[in-house]
């Protein structure tokens, strides 16, 4: 346990935005995690759990408690259920648990080459493994609930480890009991996956397209992941210190699911994906395209604007303030709201300050 001081979070986070935090502590068991927050708590001081740092926007003026930044590291692996077949419906699952503090693509990349099946469409997005249940972290066809066993976390109202398993988890589209909620510090998380050599049914047009198959159709791991890398490194969406288009959090807005009425009152090109509830989710690319705010958007803002490659993602082009990402976010959620009638919501936290 390391006990530091005055660190810009600025440096701990991929949107490169934000103060100072009063102290840090970095940990790198999960005793050493517990016993912070459990402290902190016991005095009071608010606590920021941090992780990767890359679903967060963090204030101007800091965080005035502790940031518990998770160092945690391992990865057990139970395969006594294992197969060589192809055939998913013919190998039995394994289970992969995982601390908190693991870098999640570092995950998927040992998946794919391990030849366990579920995870391998997650590639590229940055962040820690204790992040993903939270916002049931997904992309192209795959989300984390699908292959989530159970998540074990420090109750900090009851002072207790507590194991939550998939169906308690409240997973929902880029939502879950955790998220919104500080009362428990994910600790890991354990994925059940299936082993083969092909990766799961592709789910996602753009991706079956990339890969030249039928959606529903299987494809090479090894070839879903570079597809998902190329595809997400076109709209800068893989880090890369030299492309401020990757300097983000992002996606800032998620996707609208909207009540039928609502969506009847779109306009009739508006993508429309019907859900099994039956809402209506819709494209919040499309929505802020069309509402004026095309890529490379930055208004009269100098150090922030929409990325280049993606309309979803508000940047740092190298000097930006946490008050510009907000206020260009602000702009673009209040000029749809105008257009459209939809209100969209951010995806990132937000640590001191509100949209």
């Amino acid at each position: 346990m390391r006990d530091k001081h005055g660190i810009r979070l600025a440096e701990l986070t991929t949107l490169r935005v934000g103060g100072p935090a009063a102290r840090m502590i970095e940990v790198d068991t999960e005793a050493e995690l517990i016993d912070a927050v459990r402290q902190c708590d016991r005095r009071s001081e608010p606590v920021l759990v941090l992780g990767g740092g890359s679903n967060l926007v963090v204030a101007d003026d800091g965080f005035g408690g502790t940031v518990v930044r998770v160092m945690t590291r391992g990865v057990e692996v139970d395969d006594s259920a294992s197969c060589e077949a192809d055939d998913l419906a013919a190998c039995g699952g394994i289970n992969v648990t995982v601390a908190a503090g693991e870098p999640w693509d570092e995950l998927v990349q040992r998946a794919v080459a391990e030849q366990w099946v579920g995870i391998e469409a997650l590639s590229g997005i940055p962040g820690a493994v204790g992040a993903t249940p939270m916002q049931n972290v997904g992309a192209y066809g795959q989300e984390v609930a699908q292959t989530i066993w159970n998540v074990r976390t420090y109750d900090r109202v009851d002072e207790r480890v507590r194991t939550f398993a998939n169906a308690e988890c409240g997973f929902e589209y880029r939502q879950s009991r955790f998220k919104g909620s500080e009362r428990y510090v994910i600790l890991s998380v354990s994925y059940q996956l299936r082993q083969g050599s092909l990766g799961a049914p592709v789910a996602y047009a753009e991706l079956a397209r990339t890969l030249g198959v039928g959606l529903g159709e299987r494809a090479p791991l090894g070839d879903v992941r570079d597809a998902v890398l190329k595809l997400r490194r076109g709209k800068g969406m893989v880090l890369d210190h030299e492309d401020h288009d990757t300097w983000s959090a992002g996606s800032f807005f998620t996707n609208p699911v909207l009540e039928p009425d609502a969506a009847a009152r779109l306009p009739v090109d508006a993508p429309r994906w019907p859900q099994a509830d039956g809402r209506v989710k819709t494209s919040a690319a499309w929505l802020i395209e069309h509402a004026g705010f095309g890529r490379g958007f930055r208004g009269d803002r100098a150090g922030v604007s929409l990325s280049t490659k993606h309309t979803l993602a508000v940047t740092n082009r190298g000097d930006a303030r946490a008050a510009d990402v907000l206020g260009l976010a602000r702009e673009v959620r209040d000029g749809v709201l105008a257009a459209f009638g939809v209100r969209l919501v951010n995806e990132p936290v937000l640590v001191g300050c509100a949209l």
